[in-house]
């Protein structure tokens, strides 16, 4: 694995569609780290201010000192994991292991296992933590899709909502009580009570097709939420969509800066890019950056105190073969080959 990461300083130019009394174009660097390691990969999540990145792995989780690109622990027995929630109150973080239906609980500080949690409903994929109820909520692709509250303390199952959709994906608090779950599958957000877990509403976002990643500005009130192609800002009063971004297609992730009133948006199709979106007013955005990354690379997670964005994605071989150079019979068979490279990204100015 190289010590010194590959670099690339890029002036991403602003989108024709924003306006051009708003629009700064930004600079930004990107860093590129190949820290090894094996197993695919699904959400990113940013201790904020420690530099602390945990990278999900299939069936581990590498922790990642994100300034330097250096491995420095790993979490073990997490079959196909999807997410990391962390509970900096309680010492705590969490993941969901959806190939044996638990959550992992386990020591913020030293990494060590505290115990593992049962989760019936299954599907366990997004993640996060809630500082008003002191819960972790995780978003469930369970038959039917379902958010389940946990205490972030005690890891005791507190409640669990009922969901429309079997594809909810990300949730973001309102820190005074209120949830919001994107639904990919019905293009909705539901809004939940916190402490009851009872769902309150369910909102329409259109023209947003299959949201994932979200985001909310509290003191706006707005919600982000990241869709393929054209995300939407929501108004968390009304549910009414206030405006629209374009970006790329693949998104499964969404990260914000409060203080630098950035959005970073990842798209994993095409050769991989993250559009960067300056929030000028609470329905006024701009693109002022389009950052080339990797392919693949859909998800995200941005440190608000450092102000820096990081990504993974595992770099394949070419696809095996049958005799001849024929492809897999039946269309059957791994559609990559061996993973060669695991490249941990990092994105800031």
């Amino acid at each position: 694995m190289p010590k010194t990461p590959l670099t690339t300083t890029v002036l991403a130019i602003a989108l024709a569609t924003a306006s051009s009394s708003s629009v700064r174009a930004q600079t930004f660097k990107v860093e590129k780290y190949n820290i090894g390691g094996e197993g695919g990969t699904d959400y990113v999540t940013a201790e904020p201010g420690t530099g602390r990145v945990f990278v999900s792995r299939g069936t581990h989780v590498m922790v990642v000192d994100g300034p330097t690109g250096k491995v420095i622990g790993d979490i073990p027995n997490t079959p196909r994991m999807h997410g990391i929630g962390l509970a900096p109150k309680h010492n705590h973080g969490f993941t969901t292991n959806s190939g044996d239906s638990t959550v992992t609980m386990f020591d913020l500080k030293t990494l060590a296992f505290i115990k593992k949690i049962p989760i019936k409903v299954g599907g366990l994929d997004g993640i996060m933590y809630d500082d008003f109820s002191d819960h972790i909520i995780l978003t469930n692709h369970s038959k039917p899709g379902t958010a389940v509250a946990l205490d972030a303390n005690t890891g005791d199952i507190v409640g669990t909502a009922q969901l429309e959709d079997t594809s909810p994906e990300g949730a973001a608090s309102d820190g005074k009580g209120k949830l919001f779950v994107n639904n990919e599958g019905t293009n909705t957000i539901q809004v939940i009570d916190a402490k009851t877990m009872k769902v309150l509403a369910s909102w329409p976002i259109a023209p947003c097709d299959g949201p994932t990643g979200i985001a909310m500005n509290r003191g706006t009130n707005r919600i982000f939420a990241g869709c393929s192609k054209t995300s939407v800002v929501v108004d968390a009063t009304s549910g009414k969509v206030v405006a629209t971004v374009p970006n790329g297609d693949r998104v499964d992730a969404l990260g914000y800066d409060n203080s630098q009133k950035l959005i970073y948006i990842p798209a994993g199709g095409g050769d991989g890019s993250v559009t960067v979106v300056h929030e000028d007013s609470p329905d006024k955005y701009s693109v002022v950056a389009t950052v080339p990354t990797f392919k693949g690379a859909k998800t995200i997670a941005v440190d608000p105190v450092k102000h820096v964005a990081y990504l993974f994605q595992p770099e394949y071989g070419p696809a095996p073969t049958q005799a001849g150079g024929a492809a897999p019979a039946g269309g059957r068979g791994p559609a990559h080959g061996p993973i060669v490279a695991g490249w941990f990204i990092v994105i800031h100015k």
